[in-house]
């Protein structure tokens, strides 16, 4: 027997899909969002660095020290403005076809923003893209566009390829890459509607403004490395300059060591040998001395440390610290007889009378006149230089006047560039004393140094060690 009919509610279900189903149309909708997602976050990307200019306001080549190269970007843009606009209204109208009105603000659209280029390239683009999108969908209604170059006309390519230099000189490289990438996929899109019988220059558009944003981002790269590379070289050369005088700070401070340590040894013989040099002192006054002795001892330790910091690497290699006494001004004429060997006639002029020089300065004179020497035979060889060392009338200053000829002409220099050590050292030493230093080249050739140095008053008594019995640290 057959039993009642179904129902539709009543009807058996349909058989449930497999898991490779389900999982499978899962996967594609996990695909799809990730895609939307990607493609979402292009656009973004892609309208912040269309909407993002550079330096808005800056010209092109604003930094340049020339004048005429700062006003040749405002000369070029005018020059293809002025060129480009009667072409552009004279082609749309009379070989395309277009109506005369609109043919003027197309071309005008296309040309003008062109003078912005300069200083707002990226707004200058807008406006000039813009225009020729519209105008390639304007001519898809004229009569005279079959047989002739669509989308982009001659006169649009030639002003599309100025905007793009400026443009690749000024914005960076994921602006250009929009902009480049907008531009083909405008063409693209564009050729889907092309009709029968054109010339396509979407492809040639494509390619040359390609071409031209690498070839102006690589000039712009290119003039930012050697910025760059010269602010690099500035900041070398003044650390260079601050080391240089740090060392010729250090090392003046090495030579004064010797100078106050032999004062200080002075005070402690003095203080050490007093109670026996000097009868009936009170036990007190001995204790004193006692005292006095015995800081300065420490004083000399603490120095020693103070000269282990100061020793340079060349001093240590060379078995520690000079133990000879710190030269001075006698010992000129000996210096002056090196340099003669050296092929340099050196005439010396000393003052008739010994003067009595605070350590400090006596150092100073001779190593100012032993940096001018030293200048004089690396710079001029074979010069005549004359060495004046003499004190005014009134006994206050020493003067020191160093002053060489210009080299004989077949000679040459055995150093065309310094270090600049010789004239740091100099104001240094000069600036120790409280004197003053002056230098520079002489009218007729040759170089001059004169430095004027204060004299102390000779000391009371003379000291019972000389500089050769002082310490050696």
């Amino acid at each position: 027997m057959n039993g009642p009919p179904q129902t539709p509610a009543e009807a058996p279900p349909e058989p449930a899909a497999g898991p490779g189903h389900g999982t499978a149309r899962a996967w594609t909708l996990r695909a799809g969002r990730r895609a939307l997602r990607a493609v979402s976050q292009a656009l973004r990307v892609l309208a912040v660095e269309l909407g993002t200019p550079t330096e808005p306001g800056t010209p092109l080549l604003g930094s340049v020290q020339s004048g005429w190269l700062r006003r040749l970007p405002y000369l070029i843009a005018f020059v293809f403005t002025v060129v480009l606009l009667p072409v552009t209204i004279n082609l749309l109208g009379n070989e395309y076809g277009m109506s005369g009105g609109l043919a003027g603000a197309l071309g005008t659209a296309q040309t003008v923003p062109l003078l912005l280029t300069v200083t707002r390239p990226l707004q200058a683009w807008w406006v000039i893209f813009a225009a020729d999108v519209v105008c390639a969908v304007v001519l898809l209604g004229t009569d005279g566009v079959t047989g002739r170059p669509w989308p982009w006309t001659p006169a649009a390519i030639v002003g599309y390829l100025v905007l793009m230099l400026a443009l690749s000189l000024r914005e960076r490289r994921r602006t250009l890459t929009a902009v480049w990438l907008t531009t083909g996929a405008a063409g693209i899109l564009l050729e889907t509607a092309a009709p029968n019988g054109i010339q396509s220059t979407w492809v040639l558009m494509f390619v040359l403004a390609g071409v031209m944003l690498l070839m102006g981002a690589t000039l712009r790269e290119r003039g930012d490395a050697q910025r760059k590379l010269l602010e690099q070289e500035t900041i070398s050369e003044a650390e260079r300059a601050h080391r240089t005088l740090l060392e010729e700070r250090t090392r003046i401070a090495r030579e004064l060591h010797d100078v106050v340590a032999h004062h200080m040894s002075v005070i402690t013989v003095q203080a050490d040998s007093a109670p026996y040099r000097i009868s009936g002192i009170p036990q007190d006054a001995v204790d004193e001395f006692g005292s006095i002795a015995s800081t300065a001892r420490e004083s000399l330790a603490e120095m020693r440390r103070l000269l282990g910091v100061l020793r340079s690497e060349e001093t240590e290699r060379h078995g520690g610290p000079e133990k000879a006494p710190q030269p001075g001004i006698r010992m000129l004429p000996k210096l002056v007889e090196g340099t003669v060997r050296a092929g340099v006639p050196v005439e010396l002029v000393l003052p008739e009378e010994q003067v009595v020089l605070e350590p400090a300065v006596d150092l100073s004179a001779y190593r100012i006149v032993q940096e001018a020497l030293a200048n004089v035979v690396r710079h001029a060889p074979g010069a005549r230089t004359k060495v004046s060392v003499m004190t005014s009338v009134d006994g206050s200053r020493l003067t020191v006047l160093v002053v060489n000829s210009a080299p004989p002409a077949p000679s040459e220099p055995l150093e065309s560039t310094g270090t600049g050590h010789g004239l740091i050292g100099m104001r240094e030493r000069v600036r120790l004393v409280d004197g003053s230093l002056d230098t520079g080249p002489l009218p007729g050739g040759g170089f001059r140094v004169a430095a004027l140095l204060p004299l102390s008053p000779p000391p009371s008594s003379a000291s019972p060690l000389s500089a050769k019995d002082s310490d050696p640290l």
